[in-house]
């Protein structure tokens, strides 16, 4: 038997740091006590889970563990798993972005300002429309003759002398508007097979069922009016009479006199001129914009849009007209030839 005196001075064991064991009979529990003998916790993280004493019975005799305190190392480590999630995003996102700016590269050097670049648009526009709206048809006027009143070779004649013209008023707009900053640099208006530009072709021609699913998806969302009426163009009437030369007129027109000024104006000279003051899938996304609006057709708005940034992105990539040209030249080839379906 233990005197009171032996007891006095037994050293007192300090609870486990880890871990309370908690008998079958619950004893009183007292925080006090235990930071009494503890100061350390009083100083640190921890943590006192629910106690269950409703466990404690005699048919379950076993004794339970209660986790009181959260290591320090195991918080610091799920803080660096976080945050190296987030890094992996993060980087993930950036080396995305790069590698978007290594495939369109880097913006031209544009010796002109916004002035000249909505000089040139403007005066391309106006000449167009004059061009075609006035010009032609009055010369046609003063020669005894109209374009309605003509065969079918004689219309698409009418229609390649029309595009032809207003091809070489843009190129002269170009010409006359630029001429105060020559010697362009090397990497304007570039005419080149060489380069592995041919892959690029390849993939942007891939690209032409979506274009047309984008036609459909377009008419869907702006169908025509009731009211409009459907009326033929030229090259759907010349197609449906079967006439070989119109159709090869015709063919000439929209498979490579089309292509060629088109792409010079939108191509060749917006998109380079726009990277002055955006990036260049910015300059993309506008001049194909431009590019759709010039159609002067909301029914194929999308479609044209998506267009443009196929072409203005291989052009991009290139530095070369002539792929944007020969895609453009495929893709309207295309929807010729599925008019003569």
């Amino acid at each position: 038997m233990l005197s009171s005196h032996s007891l006095s001075h037994r050293p007192i064991l300090a609870p486990s740091l880890s871990k309370f064991r908690v008998p079958n009979r619950p004893p009183t529990f007292s925080l006090s006590r235990i930071f009494e003998h503890n100061p350390r916790l009083t100083k640190s993280k921890w943590k006192i889970s629910c106690f269950r004493h409703e466990g404690f019975s005699p048919e379950n005799p076993k004794p339970e563990y209660i986790e009181h305190f959260l290591p320090e190392e195991l918080v610091q480590t799920e803080l660096y798993k976080s945050s190296a999630h987030r890094r992996d995003w993060k980087s993930t996102l950036k080396e995305a972005a790069d590698a978007v700016l290594r495939a369109v590269g880097s913006g031209w050097t544009v010796p002109w300002t916004a002035e000249t670049i909505l000089q040139v648009m403007l005066l391309w526009v106006a000449a167009f429309w004059f061009i075609g709206s006035w010009m032609i048809p009055f010369a046609a006027h003063m020669a005894g003759f109209s374009k309605e009143s003509l065969t079918f070779k004689g219309q698409a004649l009418f229609s390649l002398v029309t595009d032809v013209t207003e091809g070489l008023a843009g190129i002269a707009i170009l010409h006359r508007c630029l001429s105060h900053f020559h010697p362009l640099p090397s990497d304007w208006f570039k005419f080149s097979l060489r380069g592995k530009w041919l892959f690029d072709v390849a993939l942007g021609c891939l690209m032409f069922p979506f274009v047309n699913q984008l036609s459909q998806f377009n008419l869907t969302l702006l169908p025509l009016m009731p009211s409009t009426p459907v009326t033929l163009s030229s090259v759907e009437q010349s197609i449906l009479a079967r006439d070989p030369v119109a159709m090869a007129l015709y063919a000439i027109v929209v498979s490579i006199c089309a292509p060629v000024w088109e792409e010079i104006v939108f191509r060749g000279f917006l998109l380079p001129s726009l990277t002055r003051y955006m990036p260049v899938w910015s300059a993309i996304l506008v001049s194909s914009v431009a590019f759709a609006l010039a159609h002067f057709n909301v029914q194929r708005m999308l479609p044209l849009i998506f267009l443009g940034m196929v072409m203005g992105v291989v052009f991009a990539r290139s530095r070369n007209l002539l792929p944007s040209m020969l895609l453009h030249s495929l893709w309207n080839g295309f929807v010729f030839l599925d008019l003569m379906r």
